[in-house]
């Protein structure tokens, strides 16, 4: 009885000094485990006496008993001070500001939002959006689109072409075979007249590249033209469109535009379109002053294009036109340097970008 004692009293000495549960643990199996010391105890019984078992077990399994019950309160005691630790050094301070979720501190960029904004104007105008490859054929990007053989914008300072094949007529102008990136959208409006008949009303945005860098020039920069071919369509449509969607863009009540004569390989006549503005220390106004502003250019689809894709200029006409996407962004929201736009600088991003879920609708209106 004395060496049970003992055993007792060491026991839950170890079960009080045990730090953590690992240590706990080791006590326990020391003493109820397989090979344990009270688990060898319970093994004498069947040995002794019927007298002397009546003595040995009641003292054994009531060691037992005091064991695992000491041993489950000091479990009890460990979890608790372990709780405490880690609230302890997992407090808030309520004082500090309430971080934004994902969707309120993500930003979309510019580019993106004026492409929304112009796609939600000429929805609502009926116009579908047409999209095509980045990687156009001379064909598709010059020769349909009445460029003439020898015309600067095909020379290699200005077209970024691919290596050219070894078969000859992967020259430029030579059967159109020759791949390059495309100088403008326009080709999306040769696919689109190729892979539909009239009537056809479809704005094209997009990627377009040309060898130019400077403070308004990048080499890959966007575009969004504008195609209506039907047999009644003339320029008091395009005129109307045009006013009609500057007015939704930049937000306001009146634009007055001016029509001057141009030049375009693929329209006839061809115009560019001047916006009435004011100009400031830091920001454009638009629909007052006295200045003018180019900011687009335009005109009826010449009848050698619509011949190239399969239309008869004796019964179908159309008009075209086209502005550069990064300048009515830099117009619109009052943007300096065009190079930033593609500089993946957050602190611009975070400043000039629009929150996630301000979707462009002309009845919300379109900048948030």
């Amino acid at each position: 009885m004395t060496d049970i004692a003992q055993l007792e009293k060491d026991l839950l000495d170890g079960v009080a000094s045990a730090k953590d549960e690992a240590a706990l643990e080791a006590v326990r199996v020391s003493a109820l485990g397989k090979n344990g010391s009270v688990t060898a105890l319970l093994k004498t019984l069947g040995a002794l006496t019927p007298d002397e078992r009546k003595v040995q077990g009641p003292a054994i399994n009531g060691l037992k008993d005091k064991l695992g019950a000491a041993i489950a309160a000091r479990k009890d005691e460990l979890a608790a001070s372990a709780l405490d630790a880690r609230l302890a050094g997992e407090t808030v301070d309520v004082t500090l500001p309430v971080r934004e979720p994902p969707a309120e501190t993500g930003r979309i960029h510019p580019i993106s939002q004026v492409i929304d904004e112009l796609t939600a104007i000429f929805a609502d105008m009926g116009f579908a959006v047409a999209e095509g490859p980045d990687i156009e054929t001379d064909d598709y990007n010059f020769t349909k689109l009445n460029f003439p053989e020898g015309h600067p914008a095909r020379d290699m300072h200005d077209t970024f072409y691919f290596p050219q094949k070894a078969d000859p007529r992967s020259e430029p102008g030579a059967g159109g075979s020759r791949l390059l990136l495309r100088t403008h959208t326009s080709p999306v409006q040769v696919r689109t007249m190729l892979g539909q008949k009239p009537p056809i009303r479809v704005i094209c945005p997009g990627r377009t590249y040309r060898s130019d860098s400077d403070q308004t020039h990048t080499p890959m920069f966007h575009q969004v033209e504008g195609l209506v071919i039907d047999k009644g369509s003339h320029l008091g449509h395009l005129k109307w469109i045009l006013q009609e969607s500057c007015k939704a863009f930049f937000e306001v009540d009146n634009v007055n535009m001016r029509f001057r004569p141009s030049f375009f390989p693929f329209t006839e006549p061809s115009l560019e379109v001047d916006i009435q503005c004011r100009r400031g220390k830091d920001e454009i106004r638009f629909g007052e002053g006295e200045d003018w502003l180019e900011i687009l250019g335009c005109g009826m689809v010449h009848p050698n294009v619509l011949r190239n894709c399969g239309y008869d200029p004796d019964e179908y006409q159309g008009f075209a036109w086209g502005m550069g996407i990064d300048r009515i962004a830099m117009l619109k929201y009052g943007m300096h340097d065009l190079r930033a736009f593609f500089e993946a600088d957050v602190r611009w991003l975070n400043h000039y970008g629009f929150r996630p879920l301000d979707f462009p609708t002309l009845a919300g209106g379109l900048s948030p």
